[in-house]
């Protein structure tokens, strides 16, 4: 069985406990992405599916996996999802019950490469600690900006260390306001 990742953010750079079977493709589906995820753990401002936002390109790799739950499995372990958020792993095939609004345009984009199934991270935004709650431009340079020492810098290297071409309205502002632009280079194993 071919399983394939979608990948966006620091999954490109630390796939972790995800086993990877193939190095990164460009090519994945265009999604709606923007940077309105405030970590639990980790002071970074994630990239998340955003209804709304602008398409953005994705990038895909083959997971070595034995089937379609083990996948999920090391996606959520490399996640630190809790298992009573299922939803919060998106798949193609969805489990019964489990929709989710990128699912449709996900399942073309496997159809059309003819992979069998595809998993990818369905976070949503969070700010403030509330879950589903986009956070406002204006405020996630505040946010940005009152970070200071290891936590400023670990924020900063998420967001230039993401793939340069992810080019999101609140992107193009961090780098107008902060001047933290795209490292020129990217240590990911590319396919191409």
């Amino acid at each position: 069985m071919q399983i394939a990742v979608i990948a966006w953010g620091s999954l490109l750079w630390k796939p972790g406990p995800l086993k990877l079977a193939s190095g990164w493709h460009p090519g994945g589906p265009l999604l709606p992405l923007e940077f309105v995820r405030n970590s639990e753990d980790t002071p970074e401002l994630a990239l998340a599916l955003c209804e709304g936002a602008q398409p953005c390109p994705s990038y895909w790799a083959y997971v070595d996996a034995k089937d379609l739950s083990s996948a999920r499995a090391m996606l959520r372990e490399r996640e630190k999802i809790d298992p009573t958020r299922p939803d919060w792993i998106g798949t193609v095939p969805a489990p019964e019950g489990a929709a989710s609004p990128v699912a449709e345009h996900i399942e073309a984009w496997r159809v059309e490469r003819g992979i069998d199934a595809v998993v990818w991270t369905a976070l949503q935004a969070r700010s403030r600690g509330s879950e589903g709650r986009v956070p406002s431009a204006q405020e996630v340079l505040d946010w940005l900006r009152g970070l200071a020492g290891d936590d400023r810098a670990a924020a900063e290297y998420y967001i230039r260390r993401t793939p340069a071409h992810i080019d999101t309205r609140y992107r193009r502002l961090i780098e107008a306001t902060l001047g933290w632009r795209p490292l020129r280079e990217a240590h990911v194993t590319w396919m191409v």
